[in-house]
């Protein structure tokens, strides 16, 4: 726990940094490349100008999700980022959906490492060591040169204060760590980035969203555009947010008692079934159990008092707005 403590303190008021390799990669060139993905995905990719990116889902025809992912436009390429061992299984899919169009996807998981600057002092960090200004938007990029070593920095926060992802040839990934330490930044690891991203409501795939979820269910508005035209499950996600609701939707949990609940424990209410738990940790910064979860939608409101059941036991909990954690600037 000690570690797990240090490691917190040094994400949420200075610089920690984790490996985040495991993540899928994927890069697209052909000139019908950014047109192509914008019939795929939800949200405007065509719209992208090198150097901007933008989080999206991957749907099926019924709005279910196969994937949540992240774009990056370059000047010659497309780069995507999958969650972890999606890359094979997401490139099948799309390739049966190439007719003519010019767009070549290629998987360079093993290409490229991903780290992680999490923290208040990060874009200072790099500043430092890039010796160039990284005033970037959200999932804006640039490269950059950092002790010899080409990378591109992106801005992407994975909790509740500011952060980057750093992409770089995977053969470098040791010399960049070594730059960063000597930098100050704290290694950390994945309990402590899971209780930031769990702190910060951040569903991660498969734990929190999965293809027996349609992507109004997660209320992740952010990757969706209303406006770009049309694309794979566009008509289930426009009735909900036009004409209908959802029957539940993801929703945060604050535990009431001790334990963290197991993955998958039901939420009852009234003695029914009405949710369950997708991921849980003990929140540093509240200083108790809470959950990311699915609840039906009698329970939405703010303040909801439901029970958390698992093999260990029931315990009182109330359903809260997310992120439980506020964002830091």
């Amino acid at each position: 726990m000690s570690d797990l403590l240090a490691e917190y303190r040094a994400a949420r008021e200075a610089v920690a940094f984790f490996d985040r390799s495991v993540l899928g990669k994927v890069s697209v060139t052909g000139r019908d490349r950014q047109a192509f993905l914008q019939g795929m995905l939800t949200n405007d990719v065509k719209g992208l100008a090198p150097g901007q990116g933008a989080p999206a889902a991957f749907l099926d025809a019924h709005g279910k999700v196969m994937a949540l992912l992240v774009v990056y436009v370059t000047a010659d390429r497309v780069l995507i980022e999958l969650p972890a061992s999606m890359t094979e299984k997401t490139l099948q899919t799309l390739d049966r959906f190439l007719i003519s169009e010019k767009a070549y996807f290629e998987a360079v998981d093993d290409a490229f490492a991903i780290l992680s600057l999490q923290g208040p002092g990060a874009r200072a960090l790099l500043e430092g060591l890039a010796g160039a200004p990284l005033d970037l938007a959200p999932y804006g990029h640039a490269e950059v040169s950092v002790s010899g070593i080409a990378i591109r920095v992106i801005n992407r926060a994975e909790g509740p204060g500011p952060g980057f992802h750093c992409w770089a040839p995977d053969a470098q990934r040791a010399a960049l760590q070594s730059a960063f330490v000597a930098a100050g930044a704290v290694a950390a690891g994945a309990d402590t980035l899971e209780v930031l991203r769990v702190e910060a409501g951040q569903p991660w795939y498969p734990q929190d969203v999965d293809d027996s979820v349609i992507l109004p269910e997660t209320r992740l508005e952010s990757l969706v555009s209303y406006t770009k035209g049309c694309y794979i499950g566009q008509e289930t996600v426009a009735r909900v947010k036009y004409r209908g609701h959802v029957n539940r939707a993801l929703s945060g949990l604050v535990v009431e008692g001790e334990r963290v609940p197991d993955a998958g424990a039901h939420v009852m209410a009234e003695g029914k079934e009405v949710g369950r738990v997708t991921s849980a940790v003990r929140s540093i910064a509240l200083g108790r159990p809470i959950a990311l979860g699915y609840v039906r939608r009698e329970h939405f409101a703010p303040g909801s008092a439901v029970t958390v059941a698992d093999p260990s036991g029931e315990q009182p909990a109330r359903v809260v707005d997310l992120p439980f954690v506020p964002a830091q600037p």
